[in-house]
């Protein structure tokens, strides 16, 4: 497992922790897109601070795994497929 891999798993259990499951696909996407915009933040700078751009890219990672997790795998499970 790489180094970001391992920050990323450690994200994700903290924002487990501190944050009630997502309820719908949307606040997903909203928590998702709020992080990503924190990475343009960075990226549009002359001089972008690539330690806090990588920090974000955790977040990104950590919050669309659990998107994945908490809404498309439930989702899944409790939808039939279509015919």
């Amino acid at each position: 497992m790489s180094n970001f891999q391992s920050l990323q798993r450690q994200e994700l259990t903290q924002a487990k922790l501190k944050h009630p499951p997502l309820k719908s696909a949307h606040e997903g996407y909203a928590v998702i897109l709020e992080e990503l915009d924190e990475v343009w933040a960075h990226v549009k700078t002359k001089q972008p601070d690539y330690r806090a751009m990588r920090r974000e890219l955790i977040q990104v990672a950590a919050m669309a795994q659990r998107m994945a997790e908490e809404i498309c795998e439930r989702e899944i499970r409790f939808t039939p497929p279509n015919p």
